[in-house]
């Protein structure tokens, strides 16, 4: 194509709709990378089309994700002090991904018994609290009852105020076949004036996971397709003990997934194989179905379709074949380079065995795992070891990933909170989200407008007349063009 041309039909026909430009759109045009194929003339028809603002722009949220293993405490009100030091509400944050194991003992009975959704409630109840009351907020129950299906989505409630936040539909057995309506427990959530809204919750056994989002934005940003999921890989391969609970939702056009994990135990030499096998299992086993509501607005439905996925949780890789006194003296010294020379899932990640590709942040803090006791700054087992204690070489079994682009990592830490054997670690992350701007109405998508564009035989020769003039036909076609264009918006079919 020679467009450069001034000669040539198409480069008079680009010439002359610039000069109108001009004179009637003193906002400035932006055309797009990239063009489609075809002839000089539809090329510039296409480009008129284009030379808009995009569609979609670009915006930044920052995300908290913490893992802690709680070794089945029950939470107590004094916790709410704990988690304030920990999550540190501030204002930078936009959503909270938290996830926990061992909220409840791992014995025989909460294993295989019914799964207690009062647990995960009063988590839900002090996460809110910390959340909240710290900014001035105040703060209701969330619910009376935990979401627990295994897919439920956020609508909009229209009997509240625009300032209201998403309500929880739950879409289990028990609800298939009925309409879907709002619960009373759901309402008392949105209507308040809290700063933090629960967003999705999911419990397995001790393994659980919450999501916090400030209801501005909740209010701002299309939030949609909020789906659980849940994999047991335990005993046996398929009990709850070890296993995952994952959170799939997009906000605007940027899908999330959040992988809460416990993995295998044990720091014997081939232990290592079980976790990344299960890490295989929860990849391979983790789905978010789709239902017929979701026809028109398709989903990921594996975690690697997300654009942006976080996996954390008590992964218990230990440090590999070092000798317990000698990773003390490590420690002690603060030396925490030698002692990622020993780190197991930076072995096994480096081997290809599992986590291919995954990002996790420089480890400047000391071994997680495991202390003594509650309330008690010294790792369990050493030379004395005392009575009844077990023998544990320290490791960071608390680790959370991150895989996609458009993320950034603003910190990586641990806390100092004495409630289990383990600390909690957080990160804290700049994320990017595609926003769609689609509701402006100067605003035209490339795969909106190239469909409804007709080949040029089609379009030239009705607007010909009698005449059957060529350049007659053009001129018709770029003053419809230019008039639409200022009046913000094109309409294929008037052409």
């Amino acid at each position: 194509m020679n467009d450069k041309n001034p000669k040539s039909s198409s480069g008079k026909f680009r010439k002359w709709l610039k000069r109108k430009h001009k004179k009637k759109q003193p906002d400035p045009y932006y055309l797009q990378d990239e063009l489609s194929d075809g002839d000089d003339f539809m090329e510039d028809i296409y480009v008129s089309s284009l030379e808009i603002d995009p569609c979609t722009s670009t915006n930044e949220l920052r995300i908290f994700v913490g893992t802690w293993n709680v070794a089945g405490r029950a939470p107590v009100g004094s916790l709410a002090v704990d988690l304030e030091e920990w999550l540190k509400p501030q204002d930078a944050v936009d959503i909270y991904v938290l996830g926990f194991q061992e909220i409840v003992p791992l014995k025989t009975r909460t294993v295989i018994g019914a799964e207690d959704p009062r647990k995960a409630t009063n988590w839900n109840l002090l996460i809110g609290k910390a959340l909240n009351e710290s900014s001035g907020c105040p703060w209701l129950t969330p619910m009376l009852n935990p979401i627990s299906s295994d897919s439920y989505h956020y609508v909009r409630n229209p009997g509240l105020e625009k300032g209201a936040s998403f309500s929880a539909i739950c879409d289990n057995a028990r609800m298939r076949g009925k309409p879907i309506t709002q619960h009373r427990h759901h309402q008392q959530a949105v209507i308040g004036g809290s700063k933090y809204k629960l967003m999705a919750s999911k419990k397995m056994v001790g393994v659980f996971i919450s999501v916090w989002m400030k209801e501005e934005l909740a209010t701002k940003y299309s939030v949609s397709n909020v789906k659980v999921s849940s994999v047991a890989c335990g005993i046996m391969g398929y009990l709850g003990n070890k296993g995952s609970v994952s959170v799939s939702m997009s906000i605007e056009r940027t899908s999330f997934c959040f992988i809460a994990a416990h993995l295998a135990s044990g720091e014997k030499q081939g232990d290592e194989g079980r976790r990344n096998h299960q890490v295989s299992e929860i990849f391979k086993r983790t789905s978010f179905p789709r239902s017929a509501k979701d026809e028109h607005n398709l989903h990921p439905l594996t975690i690697l379709g997300h654009d942006r996925i976080f996996w954390f949780g008590d992964l218990n890789y230990r440090l590999y074949n070092l000798e317990d006194n000698l990773a003390r003296h490590l420690i002690q010294k603060k030396d925490w380079k030698a002692l990622q020379e020993f780190d197991q899932l930076r072995r096994e990640q480096e081997d290809g065995g599992v986590f291919q590709g995954w990002r996790e942040g420089n480890i400047e803090f000391a071994p997680t795992y495991k202390y003594s006791s509650s309330n008690c700054n010294r790792y369990s087992g050493g030379v004395p070891s005392r009575s009844g204690e077990k023998q544990r070489t320290p490791a960071w079994c608390d680790r959370i990933l991150w895989y996609g682009k458009g993320v950034k990592l603003l910190s990586y830490l641990r806390s100092e909170i004495k409630f289990s054997d383990h600390r909690p670690v957080s990160a804290l992350f700049s994320t990017q989200i595609e926003v769609n701007k689609s509701s402006n109405p100067r605003i035209f998508s490339k795969d909106t407008i190239v469909p409804n564009i007709m080949p040029p035989e089609q379009i030239i020769f009705p607007l010909q007349g009698t005449s059957g003039n060529y350049e007659e036909g053009k001129a018709t076609l770029l003053s419809l063009i230019v008039k639409d264009t200022e009046a913000s918006s094109i309409h294929t079919q008037k052409l």
